[in-house]
Order: structure tokens, then sequence, then C-alpha cells
């Protein structure tokens, strides 16, 4: 029954949208400690294909399932720069080069691009958290049997 739960409705992918935003968010931090190194190319991975392999998965996981998500596993295959492991867990291999400016220094960066996606990616998170939070809340309602 817990297991069917965990499966049901939107918490599959919200729990997809999260390990990708915090993978992601260990990458954008790991580019803004090396804005000052020499011959430093920052990576990313496309956040578009992410999105787009994760819709296709829902699609399927609708159609397998004529419409209702209970009970039905989300089955996201990942991308070329997301993979996911035998536990489900989702492991990023960045790509995608970051388009910056090339500096004297031989550092690929532009400070701005990178402040946007790291405000971008922690609001995502942050939705996220939120979303997953209401679910998890409207559940603990229903088990408490309160209204």
């Amino acid at each position: 029954m817990i297991d069917g739960l965990h499966n049901a409705g939107a918490l599959p992918v919200l729990e997809k949208v999260l390990q990708f935003s915090g993978q992601r968010q260990k990458l954008l931090a790991h580019h803004a400690a090396n804005i000052d190194t020499p011959d430093f190319r920052p990576l990313d991975v496309s956040v578009t294909s992410f999105q787009h392999a994760l819709a296709r998965a829902v699609k399927e996981r609708r159609e397998a399932t004529d419409g209702s998500t209970d009970q039905a596993p989300l089955e996201f295959q990942g991308t070329r720069e997301v993979q996911v492991g035998r536990d489900g867990r989702l492991t990023l291999t960045p790509r995608t080069p970051t388009g910056n400016i090339l500096y004297h220094d031989r550092n690929n960066r532009d400070v701005e691009r990178l402040m946007q996606g790291i405000a971008e990616n922690g609001l995502m998170y942050k939705a996220t958290v939120d979303l997953i939070r209401r679910e998890h809340d409207l559940l603990r309602t229903a088990i408490s049997q309160r209204v």
C-alpha cells in the first residue's frame, strides 16, 4: 500500500525533478567555485532535454494506464546527459557547453548567466519541494482521517 501511494499521482515526477535540480545545483556551485580558475571550461546539462524526456515518460505512463496514474510506475529513461541508476537515482554527465565568453586567462565564464542559472535552478528546486510537501500533507490528512 505504501509503495502504491509513493507511485501515485505526481510524486514520482516531482521526485525526478527534485533529483535533477539538486544534482544540477551541485554542478552550478562547482562553476561558481571555479569562476577565476585558469583554463576552466564549465559544462552544463540540457534542462530542455530533461524536460522532454520526463514529459515522454509521463505520456507513456498515462497511455499505459488509460489516463489513471494510480499504481503505475514512472519509467524515466534518461537522456544523453542524465542517466538513471538501478536504484532510480539520477546521475548527471554534463556535456553541453555553456557558450560563455573566453577570457585572456582561457577561462570560459559569464557571471550573469551563471547567476541566472543558479537562480532558475533554485526556484525549480523550491517549487518542487513545495509541491511535494503539499502532496505529503494531503496524504497525512487522509491517513489521519481529518477534514
